[in-house]
């Protein structure tokens, strides 16, 4: 999570609570397609200036003083209506410069929901709030929802932060986040960051689904965006996108998403911490269109690393949290065994392209420096309309039927001068449990030398474990990649892994 992101922190609204709703602006027409035809005639202008000339008293706020802001619980949306859901919103301020405008939707006509300073608490700054004025707008906006108990409204999703958002589902905290598109990320032409820039909220219709619409704008394209969110034990956000490019889009990142992994028991090579890993995923799993299902676990590298997977009409991929003990973490703040795992289900067939993993080398736990999307073969050209859907998984689990073995641990460390020793440990409630020659470990490297493979059954977890030895050779990256097998028969995911000094 990037510096902004500490301060999404959940909020919980008591139920029952007296409300007061905001104000609502003149009803005007809205439907999605008319919102596609406002993206689309932006799309034939330049990129007007986004940010706003802040109050000095909120371009100088420090974090602190930004997350003291917050939004009166007896001013939400719908908050006195009966419904199930209810909406609140952040003020500008701080990292958070670009206004974004917010819409209630209600039988086919859109209200602006006005900014008013009087829809916050400020206390803990100093500064005279009243004079802000009523025309700032607000950085963005969350959803509430009785997630857990019906004695609360909990935080469910909340978009901030350009086009980022992140959701959450029954017990989780929040660990990774989506986007609504990136543009560029890790090119020596450097990264675009697309915002949403205006939200229209449809009054829900019953206690279990959401709709939100968004505009998004950057120099590059604007879109027009749906999400539709049904909250439970895993929360599903279904997303629509049609994309207006003013230009050529030739790094063009899909279904984007970004995490944080600081260290593991793979890579703990210069960690001294009293905790056995930091990470809000740990791996990236990927179903693709031959039906194959890939781990890799993740990394923080010494460099900047990029690693692609090519594939035609993609199942399913996603950044996933394995690790669902808190042993493994020993953080009563983080509760990094309660982030979501999201995993990313296209809908229709999306063709050729690769699903593009990118390390982001980080010395501290708060940068989110894990990005994973999908990027097509064939650039996005300028002038063109682009539409796509998939469905985001908020989950403990990918929804997928997975093998009978999938990888639950990857431990990486020194065997010898020049070699190093790895340990993949496979769970699977169905693997023989006899003898070791009726199961094998199939492994192999890009280059250097396997040796000392090993494939033996740990009582003491039901789990197979397989270890085996790599001599390096030469400069660059190893490849590596290893599957359980029973004869010709496959019967783990392929657990595959990128080395290198």
């Amino acid at each position: 999570m990037n510096a902004a992101a500490t301060v999404f922190g959940a909020q919980f609204a008591p139920v029952g609570q007296v409300f007061a709703a905001p104000v609502l602006g003149q009803p005007a027409p809205f439907s999605i397609d008319r919102l596609r035809q406002k993206a689309k005639q932006m799309a034939g202008h330049p990129l007007r200036n986004l940010k706003a000339v802040l109050p000095k008293p909120l371009k100088d706020i420090s974090p602190d003083q930004y997350r003291a802001i917050r939004y009166r619980d007896s001013e939400a949306l719908w908050g006195n209506d009966n419904l199930a859901f209810s909406a609140q919103f952040f003020h500008l301020g701080f990292y958070y410069e670009t206004p974004v405008r917010a819409f209630e939707v209600l039988d086919g006509k859109a209200r602006e929901i006005r900014y008013d300073p009087n829809l916050f608490d400020f206390s803990g700054n100093s500064f005279d709030f009243s004079s802000l004025g009523r025309q700032l707008g607000f950085a963005g906006m969350r959803l509430h929802y009785p997630l857990n108990s019906p004695g609360y409204d909990d935080e469910l999703i909340a978009f901030r932060s350009a086009s980022d958002f992140r959701a959450l589902g029954k017990g989780m905290h929040y660990g990774a986040s989506a986007r609504g598109l990136t543009l560029g990320t890790a090119t020596e032409q450097g990264e675009e960051f697309p915002v949403f820039t205006e939200f229209y909220l449809e009054r829900p219709r019953d206690s279990h689904t959401m709709v939100v619409h968004a505009l998004m704008e950057s120099e590059s394209t604007t879109g027009a965006y749906t999400f539709t969110i049904r909250p439970g034990q895993a929360t599903i956000t279904d997303v629509a996108l049609t994309l207006y490019p003013r230009k050529r889009l030739q790094s063009v990142g899909i279904a984007p998403l970004t995490s944080m992994f600081f260290f593991g028991a793979n890579d703990r090579v210069g960690v001294d911490d009293y905790r056995p890993a930091v990470h809000s995923s740990d791996g990236l799993m990927i179903w693709n269109g031959a039906g194959e299902k890939l781990w890799r676990p993740l990394v923080n590298p010494k460099r900047l690393r990029i690693s692609s997977f090519m594939d035609r009409n993609p199942q399913g991929f996603g950044l996933m949290q394995r690790g669902r003990n808190f042993d493994e973490y020993q953080d009563l703040d983080a509760r990094y065994e309660l982030c979501p795992s999201v995993w990313i289900e296209p809908v229709g067939n999306w063709g050729s392209g690769v699903v593009r993993l990118i390390e982001i080398p980080t010395k501290e736990q708060i940068n989110d420096n894990i990005v994973a999307f999908w990027m097509p073969d064939e650039p996005i050209q300028g002038g063109a309309e682009f539409s796509l859907t998939y469905r985001l998984h908020w989950c403990y689990e990918a929804p997928v039927q997975a093998y009978p073995a999938t990888v639950v641990d990857t431990r990486v460390g020194k065997a010898g001068e020049d070699e190093r020793r790895f340990i993949v440990d496979f769970l699977g409630t169905i693997l023989p449990t006899g003898a070791d020659g009726r199961l094998q470990a199939d492994v192999s490297a890009s280059k250097g030398g396997i040796t000392n493979v090993s494939t033996r059954r740990n009582e003491a977890t039901g789990t197979w474990r397989v270890s085996f030895d790599l001599r390096p050779e030469g400069d660059g990256p190893t490849e590596l990649r290893c599957q359980l097998k029973s004869g010709s028969q496959i019967l783990s995911e392929t657990w595959t892994y990128q080395w290198s000094e």
